[in-house]
């Protein structure tokens, strides 16, 4: 996939790939099926694995970018550096609000889920409570080093992957082909709905504030740290293919409507998939593992979000250095998780197009000036310039179909 040049000891791969995939796959992914109803299993597949290719590439971009600079350099440097200050400003603008709307979201979200699990084991914790706790408890494991998260990230990803194949191996077990298939519906339109599709994939693969903090984990390795994306983004498109098989599988398309209707939240489609089932046992396993997701995901984005502002600071890391940027990573969102629970609602739409910035333009626009001024000697992204402006497209096309989204001017399976 590319030239490498770099073959020094580095920790293990597992670490790395655990990042990535615990930052990836979260909560959010309750969404999909809801979201891709419309286009169906074939074409969300389709799209999902579109996606993955470039959201794949663009982190590998962001990599050869970061291997010209000093181990601890985020976005903010590297920026300012080869695109000048006017993209330096975009770009961090896009960064801080799309990694602070994923932290206040994750907070929110924390509290509600541990509130329902701790009343399923007949304890009266409140939401707030919980959340605050739980946002603690994340900020001592960030401040004391990247190899903590990682350690933490891997017992939780672990116990995620588990949950999740036991609650899935039952879904698949019952998968109906006339249900996959859609055979009741004979004239049934899908490509239409397969655009609006696309921004969700987007924002299903985001991983990109976390390649700095895994060149600050192995040093300057691209070989290993390549591994670690391709695994970890791997790791996600394979969970993500049989949520959706279990879920398009059981469930007749037309039900989707509905359950958009009641708002597509988590507890509506486990009350779905219950239905399917009739199982008790399904339950706690979806409430078990949605705990995990939240958990493994909060993990990785406050972890890039710490090593973006520890650089635009330029907090160094030791014991206090690190305090600092923890009070400025978590205090923010907490406040606004506190005050406003549920305000992350009106805001989460928006984060999708700051991230097409990140995630996907800048990538594009990075690897293009870092081969201009450095040559990429460490590490080049295959595919030369038709894939940089693949990567263009593709970001400035999410970005084009989430603004029409917002204005109801692309079709909604209804």
């Amino acid at each position: 996939m590319a030239t490498l040049t770099t073959t020094q000891t580095s920790p293990s791969l597992l670490g790395g790939v655990v990042i990535i995939g615990g930052t990836i796959i979260g909560a959010g992914m309750f969404s999909l099926p809801v979201v891709m109803s419309g286009a169906w299993f074939f074409w969300s597949m389709a799209a999902l694995v579109f996606t993955w290719f470039c959201m794949l590439h663009s982190g590998l971009m962001i990599l050869e970018a970061n291997l010209n600079y000093r181990i601890g350099s985020s976005f903010d440097t590297i920026t300012k550096d080869l695109l000048g200050k006017g993209w330096n400003v975009v770009n961090g603008i896009s960064i801080a609000f799309v990694l602070y709307i994923l932290t206040y979201a994750y907070i929110s979200a924390s509290g509600s889920i541990l509130h329902h699990t701790f009343a399923e084991m007949s304890l009266n914790v409140p939401a707030r409570a919980a959340g605050f706790a739980f946002v603690l408890l994340v900020a001592f494991v960030v401040w004391l080093s990247t190899k903590a998260v990682s350690r933490m990230t891997a017992i939780v990803l672990g116990a995620k992957v588990i949950t999740f194949f036991l609650t899935f191996g039952s879904l698949l077990g019952h998968v109906q082909p006339t249900t996959l298939f859609n055979v009741a519906e004979s004239h049934a339109s899908y490509t239409p709905y397969l655009l609006m599709t696309l921004p969700f994939c987007l924002a299903s693969f985001g991983y990109h504030g976390n390649v700095p903090s895994l060149m600050k984990y192995y040093g300057k390795d691209p070989r290993t740290i390549v591994k670690c994306l391709i695994y970890g983004t791997l790791l996600a498109l394979a969970l993500y293919s049989v949520w959706l098989l279990g879920t398009m599988g059981n469930i007749p398309r037309p039900e989707f409507i509905g359950i958009a209707q009641k708002g597509g939240n988590i507890d509506v489609l486990v009350q779905a998939l219950s239905g399917v089932l009739n199982s008790r046992s399904l339950d706690l396993l979806l409430v078990v593992f949605s705990n995990f997701a939240v958990a493994s995901s909060f993990l990785g984005v406050t972890l890039g979000l710490f090593d973006y502002l520890a650089d635009l600071f330029g907090f160094d890391d030791s014991a206090m250095g690190r305090f600092k940027t923890a009070l400025l990573t978590f205090l923010p969102p907490m406040i606004g998780g506190l005050l406003y629970p549920n305000g992350f609602l009106y805001a989460i739409g928006y984060a999708g197009l700051a991230a097409t910035i990140w995630a996907a333009i800048v990538p594009a626009l990075l690897a293009r000036k870092s081969r201009e001024r450095f040559g990429s000697p460490k590490f080049r992204v295959w595919g030369g310039k038709p894939m940089i402006a693949l990567i263009l497209v593709f970001g400035v096309g999410n970005a084009v179909i989430h603004i029409l989204s917002s204005f109801n001017l692309l079709p909604v399976y209804q």
